[in-house]
């Protein structure tokens, strides 16, 4: 990891300030605007304010590739975008661990299918995405996009590991996004038609909804009830939430520990086996003969000095609060408490995977820090708990994305290589989670 490197401290403070004042303008916007929910077949499209904010931010960036104004987005400024959203995400990370914290001893108590069955959520992607990924041409861009199903958190982990301006981070980016976008409606006709053919129990089939994103997981699961009693419909998303739940606790180290190392595997196994050469094959070269020199700008998974991630940690918190007012009504005072109980678990996280050389990743330090400030072992847990459900789960993504659509224009022509691919490559893999994870739950017979 090289530390990102932008011309003289003055030119940083303006190109930060430049930064966060886009920020806070699309997230007025974006939040302005609220949700928007239209549908599509049997299934619907909800485009949350987090999804506007992605678009506004990728928006600005096209348009201002043709302006000349000083108040453009300019390249080295979407760099810079792409490395703030690498410690933004980790306040995504301690808000998740918040979350999960007060809800160990349910999980606890899940069973060990329950647990058993992540593994087929995140193996299913490798072993259908993979493969086809690689047919279609796609080459490091297809690790990111197939290692999980692309969730925030698999964000978190690619941007860490290899900064969003790499070609994983582009994979992710794009798997993101094009679950974003169609995720829901795709993943709600599929389980719906698997569960029509009557091969898996139903709880199995709740068990493979819960792929760690509530849209999704809302879609399967109410497709697959659709076709039940009342009775058993009711298990069915019962299951299907404690699924989803354990997905996005456990979920995060199974991705980092088991499904990112198996894809990196596969790519080095396959890639000379069956890999092909296509119009997407030179993605990541296309982004370099675009942006050849960029001067004073290092764009190999760029990292923020210690002083920049503290910027970075604060201003999306800052944005986090905007968001809660905005949305919810929960004034800054209210909801200071709480985001001061994430940036704790983000700062002692951090220092925990420097000290001991980041052998660990910090995702993990934060999401244990996190998860400990509202666990039944935290003397103070429960108040704890109490004062971070003020802050909106939303609230901290929504800056997340912002920050992405600000990074995004300059990795266009790489978007535009990948094309349709990705897109399949995305709903292959949505589907292979799907069945991966129903198949081990049918084998322990949930």
């Amino acid at each position: 990891m090289q530390s990102i490197a932008i011309g003289s401290s003055g030119s940083n403070g303006a190109r930060a300030t430049k930064l966060f004042a886009f920020a806070v303008v699309i997230i007025v916007i974006a939040e302005l605007i609220g949700s928007f929910t239209f549908k599509i077949g049997p299934g619907k499209v909800v485009l949350l304010p987090m999804i506007w904010a992605l678009l506004l931010g990728a928006a600005l960036g096209i348009f201002s590739a043709r302006s000349k104004s000083v108040l453009r987005l300019d390249v080295p400024t979407q760099f810079y975008a792409a490395a703030v959203l690498q410690p933004a995400l980790l306040l995504f990370i301690a808000k998740l661990g918040l979350l999960i914290g007060s809800a160990l001893p349910k999980l606890a108590h899940a069973g060990w299918a329950l647990a058993f069955q992540e593994l087929g959520h995140f193996v299913g992607t490798i072993l259908l995405g993979l493969p086809l990924a690689l047919l279609l041409g796609i080459k490091r861009e297809a690790i990111g996009a197939t290692f999980s199903v692309g969730r925030e958190p698999s964000l978190a982990i690619i941007g860490e590991k290899y900064g969003m301006d790499s070609a994983e981070g582009r994979g992710v980016l794009a798997e993101y996004l094009t679950g974003t976008i169609f995720g829901a409606v795709f993943i709600a006709i599929f389980a719906g038609f698997v569960a029509s053919l009557n091969i898996f129990d139903p709880l199995a089939l709740a068990m493979g909804s819960g792929v760690g994103s509530g849209s999704m997981m809302a879609a399967a699961s109410g497709a697959i009830a659709a076709q039940q009693t009342p009775e058993v419909a009711k298990s069915v998303l019962t299951f299907a939430a404690a699924s989803n739940l354990i997905t996005t606790t456990i979920g995060t180290y199974f991705t980092l520990f088991i499904s990112l190392p198996m894809a990196l595997l596969g790519y080095k196994f396959l890639e000379p086996l069956i890999g092909r050469t296509t119009s997407a094959s030179n993605a990541s070269e296309t982004v370099d003969r675009a942006h050849p020199k960029l001067g004073d700008v290092k764009t190999e998974a760029p990292e923020l000095s210690y002083g920049g991630k503290i910027l970075a940690w604060i201003s999306t918190a800052v944005l986090a609060l905007v968001c809660d007012w905005m949305a919810h009504g929960t004034t800054p005072i209210e909801g200071l408490p709480g985001m001061l109980a994430m940036l704790a678990a983000v700062v002692v996280g951090d220092a925990f995977s420097n000290a001991t050389g980041r052998k660990i990743p910090a995702v993990c330090w934060v999401s244990i820090a996190a998860m400990f400030l509202t666990s039944p072992w935290c003397p103070w847990g429960a108040q704890i708990a109490d004062l971070s459900a003020r802050n909106d789960f939303l609230g901290v993504t929504t800056p997340m994305l912002a920050f992405a659509g600000l990074s995004i224009a300059k990795d266009l022509p790489a978007f535009r290589r990948l094309g349709w691919r990705i897109v399949l490559v995305s709903f292959v893999a949505n589907a292979g989670t799907f069945l991966g994870a129903t198949l081990v739950a049918q084998i322990f017979h949930i």
